[in-house]
């Protein structure tokens, strides 16, 4: 069974059509110049400096057929799927709802709410919007993976702190084997992105594994025969 190169040790692919990769909310407002990361007084520099990486990958496990599964962080434009103590969370000029940049802050179909045009996803994969920081808070997610037979998840995105950990929490709480791409994550604190990782693969790898994208890229070549099948949500 081939592996990955990874901390605190090798991380062991499954059967075909059992592996995923996960690209967390790689949205222009989080990452461009302007929008609603920079309004809150961020430098978004470190995040624009993963998407080359999280293409790399992109293109990797389309030559191979693999499931691809993109997430949104976005509300409905009444909030209504906003919870209370996430709305009102935070002292700056922008809230989620309000006027920014690129749109309304996080609300589905805004400009800003949408994945960066190079990371945009394809045909047949799977997007999915999600109204908390984890993926699976209040999605399709589990059921999505179930009906597919997914049990390894390579997860990439931003923040590495907020809604990569939780996902990965999330995921690792219902049995899903995970694997953080070190270098296909970031966060406007570097401080907070290292404790993460350290976090993640602690006491033998409490939540996951951790490994660098040159490592994942290579364990998928050549090519595997793997078939994918996709929703959107």
């Amino acid at each position: 069974m081939p592996t990955i190169t990874a901390q605190p040790y090798d991380f062991s692919l499954p059967q075909p059509g059992k592996l995923a990769l996960v690209v967390i909310d790689m949205q222009r407002d989080f990452i461009e110049d302007g929008g609603f990361g920079e309004a809150l007084g961020n430098d978004v520099r470190p995040l624009r400096g993963i998407v080359p990486t999280v293409k790399k990958l992109l293109d990797a496990f389309r030559a191979c057929k693999l499931p691809i599964i993109h997430t949104i962080e976005g509300h409905s434009p009444d909030l209504s799927d906003c919870p209370p103590a996430k709305l009102i969370r935070g002292r700056s000029a922008l809230k989620i709802g309000d006027q920014g940049p690129m749109g309304r802050i996080l609300i589905l179909g805004e400009p800003g709410n949408a994945i960066l045009p190079e990371l945009a996803p394809v045909d047949g994969e799977i997007v999915l919007t999600k109204p908390g920081k984890g993926a699976f808070c209040n999605t399709k997610l589990e059921s999505i993976l179930r009906e597919r037979g997914i049990t390894h998840l390579l997860i990439t995105g931003v923040t590495t702190e907020v809604c990569v950990q939780t996902t990965m929490r999330e995921a690792n709480d219902r049995g899903f084997e995970c694997l953080l791409i070190e270098d296909a994550t970031e966060s406007y604190f570097p401080e907070f992105k290292k404790a993460t990782l350290e976090m993640v693969r602690a006491q033998g790898g409490i939540v996951g594994w951790t490994a660098k994208a040159e490592d994942v890229i290579a364990a998928l070549s050549p090519p595997m025969p793997f078939s994918t099948s996709t929703i959107s949500s």
